[in-house]
């Protein structure tokens, strides 16, 4: 079955077509046989409706026309869907449905009056322009009905060809996209993918002797032949390729429709596009995320994941061309990664919903090839199980979406990411899944530049992550026995919490019915016990000791800056008169720089028993272009009141709320805070801010960044020395956390 011949199909439809116009008594001009619908594209499939309607001019009667047109039409076994109808009727009808506008942007002259087809044909496709705007939020809303109605075709086991989410319908949507002259969408892979799905659903009427779109479970092997593919498997995931590549470009072209909407209709001036720069090389263009006029691909390994992050991070599109750009151009990511694409990649999984379309462009245009090349062996992969309602690579980017609203709950988000992004890298061959994925997760984690503690801890949670759900469904949860099974694999409290969390988000990826309130409650229960068995204390860096020796001159207000180079970024010292509120202007400076943090140590230091205490601040940041006189210059208008970082540095709202917490095990000589929250620039600040405004001094922190959280960890004493009290070391945990989610904190 192939384009060739439905073209020969539509070829004899037209013939008895127009034998039956020529045999009636119909005028030569003011009236016309059109088809409309698959008819009108000349995509007919075997047993396919004949759509036509006999249009006539206003003042003639089409009725015995009409009548000798239809007999010999049904006489000769073709299946009619057909009307009369005025020209101005018509354009009315069209004008009233949006449906039928869209119906008749297909239409073709047949027989009769070819004028009279024309201006029906020009006369639709300019109303159809002109009320684009009004049109398309209609057709988005009724696609989006019958998506949640009918689901995805990718990843269904019956897939409807037609009217499933990535199905022949959008397909004939986005030619009515293009259509309104609004949006552009990538032609080739559209057309390609909608002919080879016209494809399979010819096979599919002619193997089922009737019109029909739906691919039932002992299709399969059948198609497979037909389609000239090894076996069924592999006709399933031919279909899922088309329908996801369908999908991908209805999300793209939707997506910028909505862009087009959102902005003024009145004519604008040509003018270049406004490049709005995000990150190195990378820069938000019209509503995509593009390569700037600097980015220079071949030299820069970690661009493509860059502008992944960025476009996920903010709920953009990466555009097709630009992904697919990188592909070719960027240069290579090394082995191991280095520390840059590490947090960057652990970004973008984290970065919530923003992942799935970003993902899908990547899959789409082969860019998962030089950042995951053991994606191949679950793309397109159907699950065993009917409980899941995705393949087993969209089931992945689920568990990711879904454990990036966790990771305010473990100690390693960073590891929890990536867990969740290879659990089930396993599957796919003749060996158990968790045992088969365990050494490639290994391998991953080592390629992409984790530490060894890391790597093993990954490989533990792709290894054992169905323990929890097995164990809590199958077990005894009051026999020893069954908390002493979990201990013995999870040995550690912390790794115990990634486990859940990589538990939970792996059901609620699978579906509602594999995170039910039943399941739930047992696996949060087994998890509660394992946890008692274990040690319950959280692992905190020490307070600072170090030493080091304070520059000679220091003044208040004034900085000892000093920047050592690393091979991908820079360490800045900086040293100045102690206070409360140092740390915060200090985190404002870098912030106001935009240096990016990525870690950090902080202490106070007497100086001999002499002058004042000094405060030390050690800062790993990356860029490279830190120059000590401008950190120099922002520090001291800073402190001058010339920069006020309370306007550039406003909280995100929409974000997971932050985590903060007093550690009152932590230390006998300070009071704990940890701090758990997005990673975005003037975090510390922020905190460092709300605390100065307690008077709350800041003996040492601890700043580090896991992916997209920041992790910090404070240890805070009254400026006269000594551990906060109980009420006020509340009172600041409050405060901050107002601090970090834009809200008021009351006294």
């Amino acid at each position: 079955m192939t384009a060739a011949e439905r073209a020969f199909r539509t070829a004899e439809a037209d013939a008895r077509c127009v034998d039956a116009f020529a045999g009636s008594c119909a005028p030569d001009s003011g009236m016309a046989l059109v088809a409309v619908g698959g008819y009108g594209r000349a995509e007919l499939a075997p047993f396919s409706d004949l759509d036509v309607v006999l249009v006539h001019h206003p003042d003639l009667d089409p009725s015995a026309a009409a009548e000798q047109i239809w007999y010999p039409l049904w006489d000769s076994g073709a299946r009619l869907d057909h009307s009369v109808r005025s020209l101005p009727e018509m354009l009315a009808a069209a004008d009233a449905d949006y449906r039928v506008a869209s119906g008749l942007l297909d239409v073709r002259h047949v027989a009769g009056d070819t004028s009279l087809s024309l201006r029906l044909r020009t006369t639709m496709l300019a109303e159809w322009r002109k009320g684009a705007r009004g049109r398309l939020p209609l057709i988005r809303e009724s696609a989006q009905s019958r998506h949640q109605l009918m689901g995805e075709l990718a990843h269904l086991s019956v897939p409807d060809l037609k009217e499933s989410e990535g199905g022949l319908r959008d397909a004939t949507t986005l030619r009515g996209i293009v259509a309104t002259w609004l949006v552009d969408v990538p032609h080739g892979p559209l057309e390609t993918s909608r002919q080879a799905l016209l494809d399979v659903r010819d096979h599919v009427h002619d193997m089922a002797g009737r019109a029909t779109d739906r691919v039932t479970p002992e299709t399969w092997a059948e198609l497979a032949v037909r389609l000239g593919l090894p076996d069924e498997r592999a006709a399933q995931m031919h279909v899922r390729q088309i329908g996801r590549r369908i999908t991908h470009v209805t999300r793209l072209a939707w997506r910028r429709v909505d862009g087009v909407l959102s902005r003024p209709s009145s004519p604008q001036v040509a003018r270049r596009p406004v490049l709005e720069p995000l990150a190195a090389g990378v820069a938000l263009s019209a509503g995509e995320v593009v390569l700037d006029r600097r980015a220079d691909p071949g030299r820069d390994p970690a661009l493509l994941l860059r502008a992944a992050t960025a476009a996920a991070e903010r709920g953009v599109l990466l555009a097709p061309a630009t992904a697919a750009r990188l592909v070719r151009e960027c240069a290579p990511l090394p082995d191991p990664w280095p520390e840059e694409a590490r947090h960057l990649l652990v970004r973008l999984l984290a970065s919530g919903p923003g992942l799935l379309d970003v993902w899908e462009t990547l899959d789409e245009t082969g860019a998962l090839a030089g950042i995951l090349p053991e994606w191949e062996r679950i793309r397109l992969l159907p699950h065993a199980s009917v409980i899941h309602r995705f393949t087993v690579d969209r089931h992945v980017v689920e568990t990711c979406v879904e454990a990036a609203g966790l990771i305010r709950s473990v100690a390693r988000p960073d590891v929890l990411m990536v867990a969740a992004l290879l659990h089930d890298i396993g599957k796919g061959g003749l060996t158990d899944h968790s045992q088969a994925g365990e050494p490639l997760a290994r391998r991953v984690a080592q390629r992409c530049g984790f530490d060894a503690d890391a790597v093993e801890l990954i490989a533990l949670l792709v290894r054992w992550h169905l323990l929890l759900a097995e164990t809590a469904t199958t077990r005894d949860p009051d026999d020893p026995a069954t908390v002493e099974l979990i201990t013995s694999r999870v040995r550690t409290s912390e790794n115990l919490s990634l486990l859940r969390a990589l538990t939970e988000a792996d059901a609620k990826a699978t579906s509602p019915k594999a995170w039910s309130s039943w399941r739930a409650g047992l696996i949060l229960d087994l998890a509660r016990r394992a946890q008692a068995s274990l040690d319950s204390g959280v692992t905190l860096p020490p307070i600072t000791t170090d030493v080091a020796p304070v520059p000679p001159g220091l003044e208040p207000g004034s900085v000892s800056v000093t920047v050592e180079p690393l091979p991908d970024g820079a360490r800045l010292t900086l040293i100045a008169p102690d206070r409360v509120g140092l740390l915060a202007d200090v985190a404002a400076t870098l912030a106001v720089l935009r240096l990016g943090v990525r870690a950090a140590r902080v202490w106070s230091q007497d100086d001999d028993g002499v002058g004042p205490a000094v405060g030390f601040s050690v800062w790993d940041v990356a860029s490279d272009g830190a120059e000590p006189g401008l950190v120099r210059t922002k520090y001291e208008a800073i402190v001058a009141g010339r920069i006020d970082p309370a306007r550039r540095f406003a909280p995100a709202r929409g974000d997971l709320a932050p985590s903060v917490v007093v550690r009152p095990e932590a230390s006998d000589l300070a009071t704990v805070l940890e701090v758990r929250t997005a990673d975005r620039p003037g975090v510390v600040h922020l905190v460092c801010r709300a605390l100065a405004e307690h008077d709350v001094a800041v003996r040492s922190a601890h700043v580090d960044t896991l992916g997209p959280q920041a992790v910090d960890v404070f240890y805070l004493q009254e400026p006269s020395a000594g551990a906060l009290s109980d009420t006020r070391a509340a009172a600041a945990a409050h405060a901050v956390r107002a601090a970090l989610s834009g809200e008021t904190a009351s006294a």
